[in-house]
């Protein structure tokens, strides 16, 4: 069964929402609500890719204290960029 577009959307936003580390639930959680509705597919293959990730190495990457992996870079920067103009 193929799932529905309306069924990702709200199934990336609990995963993003309810993460296990607060500080990802806050960053990934508020860009989830913010973009999910607007993304194409292509950003939503992206985000769900950075949501199998664990959440320490996803804040070590998003805080800038790791290099992520090459195929991540695009979707995080986007995260980050949006996480320092909240904390600005």
């Amino acid at each position: 069964m193929t799932e529905t577009r309306e069924t990702r959307l709200k199934r990336l936003r609990m995963r993003a929402g309810h993460r296990g580390i607060k500080e990802m639930d806050l960053i990934l959680g508020a860009w989830a609500e913010t973009h999910l509705a607007d993304a194409d597919d292509a950003t939503l293959d992206a985000f769900e890719a950075v949501l199998a990730e664990a959440d320490q190495d996803l804040y070590a990457w998003v805080s800038g204290q790791a290099e992520p992996p090459r195929a991540l870079v695009p979707m995080l920067d986007r995260i980050r960029r949006d996480y320092e103009t909240v904390r600005s």
